[in-house]
């Protein structure tokens, strides 16, 4: 990575809302709970279109960037949250939840290729 660039940790979420109580209750508590954890919310949307792909199409679309794998994992196993992870859970179907490294973006001057080559490389 070059010297300016950080890089990030992404989770990914897509899905179609099942029960919009049980999903406005999870993500209503989100904003407090995921920088608990080092979570950060970047994106929340409602699908458009299928432009290109091989992937169903879902309604929502959800991106957590997260300090670190292990910040994600320990929001994603934390027993204190047995109440919390229910509430998206029973609230959505068709969930796909992927995550992925990343970089940081905030400054694109700042990514070199070798950067995007380190993201490109298995």
């Amino acid at each position: 990575m070059s010297e300016n660039s950080k890089k990030k940790f992404y989770a990914l979420n897509m899905f179609d809302v099942t029960d919009v109580e049980k999903y406005v209750a999870y993500f209503s508590r989100l904003p407090e709970v995921a920088p608990q954890y080092g979570g950060r919310m970047v994106a929340f949307g409602r699908f458009r279109d299928n432009v290109a792909g091989d992937l169903a199409p879902r309604q929502v679309l959800f991106l957590v960037e997260w300090e670190s794998e292990e910040a994600f994992n320990t929001f994603r196993d934390d027993p204190e949250l047995v109440d919390f992870h229910p509430l998206r859970e029973n609230g959505t179907a068709s969930y796909i939840w992927q995550t992925f490294d990343g970089l940081d973006m905030s400054d694109p001057a700042d990514v070199s290729i070798d950067d995007v080559l380190a993201v490109l490389k298995p």
